[in-house]
């Protein structure tokens, strides 16, 4: 606020009564708390290298901290299936990854998607 702006404001303000004061900075806050909050930054994918030799836990662990975005309860449902093909039907641990990897980046598409026509929504999709 221009320094003139504040010297009206505290010119106006001293003549009126201490209930017209107290409408006043009522307004103010109204309007204050009217104004669309600043949105949140999108976050970032994290970008964490496959290390040689990894297990499939360890790979689960790598992406979720790669995409800290997306919902963590859906991804684990679903990649408990994975899991459970790997441990039980003896699908290797690099093929395991490959599935683990495109289920993540097929969720952070879908979520970049919901992103972009109602932002608000999006927050930990």
């Amino acid at each position: 606020m221009a320094n003139s702006d504040q010297r009206e404001l505290r010119a106006v303000i001293e003549v009126l009564t201490e209930t017209e004061v107290a409408s006043v900075l009522d307004f103010a806050r109204y309007l204050r708390d009217q104004r669309p909050l600043a949105p949140e930054p999108a976050p970032e994918i994290v970008d964490i290298p496959r290390p040689e030799g990894e297990s499939v836990i360890n790979a689960i662990r790598r992406l979720t901290r790669t995409y800290p975005m997306l919902n963590r309860d859906t991804l684990f449902n679903e990649a408990s299936g994975l899991m459970a093909r790997h441990m039980m039907h003896g699908e290797t641990s690099e093929d395991t990854i490959d599935q683990l990897e495109t289920l993540f980046k097929s969720r952070y598409a879908t979520w970049q998607a919901e992103s972009a026509i109602n932002p608000s929504a999006s927050r930990n999709a």
